[in-house]
């Protein structure tokens, strides 16, 4: 799809995608990029240390295998910059397209890595694992950032935050979806069967889901904020350029405005699992739960990610986006410190503390879809917003779960210091969040 090819398709009175469709293509989308997304973190903790790192120590092998999870966090900075590119250049819907088949294909082909326990494969199986990883993050790097534009660039006037949740409710649709695969394998299956091949059937079931996101996005038209830029000649030839010179600063502030997200997002999902899981005894104790067990735990606290997620576009149109997300953070940093409580208080503190944790995810990570978009101008939207969001990626996820491994070991146990290390991310976000301004009535330009 070229720039000429976009502009002869604009008419004095250009249709417009239907509501149901933009929702449906926007959060369908999503869901199935988080899906792959979160079997991967999923299998990260209950079978690739085994799988992969079977001749290291346990608790390298954890580390080995979170390693290896950070790899697509690296990733996707660089999908941000490459889909950000076309994604301004030639349009939202064909990178969207590319975005979805970049990650799909990763994640099929992961289900078919020989275990490192294969002969010939002890190097050659992680290293594969390493470059499929990366390519699931180059995927999702750009993926993100489309979805949001798709569901905010066709928005009615103020209601730009409501429709911004829809992309975003893709998270824990993605997740519930994953981990109830994963519990269902594990009901029917030994633990000798799952680990030899059933953790494979989640990552090859992802090529149903990418099928069916490819049908819903071929059937959409560009969004009319950037079909008028088209029509202006403001196509941005270098969004990279354009954005850095133009809107460096938006993009240091929307990547620090994500960091106490990307953390209580992760540590709520990776490392409690690892937590909830591990043997109650040992150097570092965790909860001793049983795998499925506290799988359901989390798809229960999921829930309440949803459910907020949707409550928090009305509320940010409401009261402002600036001034919700200071009031979230502030709450997410005074939960830092209940950490250690919640756990003590055995499974029932567990389950609350995923609650909690939840529910300020889905009131934090629900206004992000129009709050980063309306940091830029619609020339460069696309690069600066996926930029922001997947830069705040490494800062705030990619070690998340190796630092609060690495806490909670040095604490003999005690999630103390992973508590603490949540509530300095908020403190960063609060400060960014003092330092930018409301974007509620930010009106989409369509010459900038």
């Amino acid at each position: 799809m070229s720039r000429s090819t976009v502009a002869s398709s604009t008419s004095s009175a250009p249709p417009v995608n239907k509501r149901s469709r933009v929702v449906v293509a926007s959060l369908v989308g999503t869901s199935i990029e988080f899906y792959d997304f979160y079997v991967y973190a999923t299998a990260a903790v209950l079978v690739f240390p085994t799988i992969f790192f079977a001749n290291d120590d346990p608790a390298v092998a954890r580390l080995a295998s979170f390693a290896v999870f950070g790899v697509a966090f690296i990733a996707r900075p660089v999908g941000s910059i490459v889909f950000g590119h076309f994604g301004d250049r030639i349009g939202r819907k064909g990178t969207l397209v590319a975005s979805l088949l970049t990650m799909g294909v990763a994640t099929v082909l992961i289900g078919c890595v020989p275990a490192g326990t294969t002969p010939g494969w002890a190097v050659a199986g992680p290293a594969c694992l390493v470059v499929l990883r990366f390519c699931q993050g180059l995927g999702l790097g750009g993926e993100w950032s489309g979805a949001a534009l798709l569901a905010t660039e066709n928005a009615p006037a103020g209601r730009r935050a409501i429709w911004g949740t829809f992309p975003q409710l893709g998270a824990p649709i993605g997740f519930i979806i994953a981990n109830l695969v994963f519990i269902v394998l594990g009901a029917n299956l030994t633990d000798e069967q799952f680990l030899s091949w059933g953790w494979r059937v989640p990552f090859l079931a992802s090529a149903l889901l990418v099928i069916i996101g490819l049908y819903v996005r071929f059937k959409l038209i560009e969004t009319p904020a950037f079909q008028a830029v088209v029509d202006s000649g403001n196509v941005a030839k270098l969004p990279l350029a354009r954005v850095f010179s133009t809107s460096w600063r938006p993009l240091i502030l929307g990547t620090f405005i994500m960091l106490a997200t990307y953390t209580l997002f992760y540590l709520m999902t990776t490392f409690t699992l690892t937590y909830g899981t591990a043997e109650a005894s040992g150097d570092a104790p965790g909860l001793g739960i049983e795998r499925t067990e506290f799988l359901l735990m989390l798809i229960f606290g999921c829930v309440f990610f949803g459910v907020f997620t949707l409550v928090s576009g009305p509320l940010a149109e409401r009261f402002g986006r600036r001034a919700l997300l200071i009031g979230v953070t502030t709450a997410i940093l005074l939960f830092g410190f209940s950490f250690a409580p919640f756990f003590a208080a055995g499974q029932l503190g567990a389950q609350a503390l995923l609650i909690v944790g939840f529910t300020l995810m889905g009131l934090t990570f629900g206004p992000m879809g129009a709050v980063l978009p309306e940091l830029f101008p619609t020339s460069v939207r696309y690069t600066g917003s996926a930029i922001s969001y997947n830069v705040a990626s490494i800062l705030g996820a990619a070690v998340a779960p190796f630092i609060a491994v690495a806490l909670w070991q040095a604490a003999g146990g005690s999630t103390w210091l992973v508590g603490l290390y949540l509530s300095s991310m908020a403190v960063l976000t609060l400060v960014a969040l003092l330092l930018s301004r409301e974007t509620k009535h930010v009106e989409y330009d369509t010459a900038g």
